[in-house]
């Protein structure tokens, strides 16, 4: 039985609305943004701006040197129309591939009905420096050998003046003269291919005029050193072998360049006799 004190459990709890809550048991969480894997997407990034000052100093530079740039171009398109109006052809060096030195293009600066004639010039060229390095080989063991070091500073004489004369005496003018049909460029190649002509010849024959002609690997020389060493005689033989093919290609080329320039002389004349005709017709 219930007591007299004990409270009426369907009576209304009385509530005071402005009381100050008493503390529960769990906090209440902090509000979190809506997005897609915890990004906030709404962050803002501060991006550096430039001012306008500076675009428009950028934009001054900047059209500077495209004025620069324009005006080295027209220069070198001026340079370049004044040299092939005055006839002066820029030759840039690119050859050989590893080491450029010289110019040479022939597919490309040769006409095409001349470049087997200048393929073989350079042939002969190149055949000129293998064999002045052949003589070199051999005169410096011969020499070693037998003859002292005369023959050997000899040679290198025959190599410094062979090589580079070749090229600046008879080979460019060749080569200048098929692009250019100057004829003073075909009559300094002739004078000076008729002097390399006879230098094979005397190289080839080898006569008993300077150091009994083991300077040079002639047949004669050959003869006179195979009673002494077999090897090195062989070796002389093999040197008289390779000025004979030098002389053999060098005096083909001699001819068909002479053909040719006796035949661009007669094509020169018949083209001016037409053109006297056609003058006096029109007369």
């Amino acid at each position: 039985m219930a007591g007299r004190f004990d409270p009426n459990p369907f009576d209304e709890e009385e509530v005071n609305p402005f009381s100050k809550p008493a503390n529960s048991r769990l906090s209440p969480l902090p509000p979190e943004p809506a997005g897609f894997g915890g990004y906030n997407h709404g962050a803002t990034v501060d991006i550096p701006i430039d001012s306008s000052t500076d675009l428009k100093k950028k934009e001054r530079e900047l059209q500077a040197k495209e004025a620069e740039l324009r005006r080295r171009e027209q220069d070198i398109k001026r340079r370049e129309e004044a040299a092939s109006r005055a006839g002066i052809q820029l030759e840039e060096k690119n050859w050989p591939p590893f080491f450029p030195i010289i110019h040479h293009d022939i597919s490309n600066e040769i006409p095409i009905h001349l470049q087997r004639i200048q393929y073989v010039a350079f042939s002969t060229f190149l055949g000129m420096v293998f064999c002045f390095l052949f003589l070199k080989f051999l005169v410096l063991n011969i020499s070693i050998c037998y003859a002292g070091v005369k023959i050997w500073f000899l040679a290198i004489i025959y190599f410094i003046s062979g090589v580079p004369g070749g090229y600046f005496l008879w080979y460019r003018p060749l080569y200048r003269a098929f692009r250019t049909d100057s004829a003073l460029k075909f009559g300094w190649f002739f004078f000076f291919y008729l002097i390399h002509i006879g230098f094979c010849i005397i190289a080839a024959v080898a006569p008993p005029i300077f150091f009994k002609g083991k300077s040079l690997t002639g047949v004669l020389a050959a003869i006179d050193v195979i009673g002494n060493s077999l090897l090195v005689g062989i070796f002389y033989f093999i040197g008289f072998g390779l000025f004979c093919v030098e002389i053999v290609l060098s005096i083909w080329v001699l001819q068909q360049v002479y053909m040719y320039f006796r035949g661009s002389g007669k094509a020169a004349e018949v083209r001016r006799d037409a053109a006297r005709g056609a003058v006096r017709a029109a007369i």
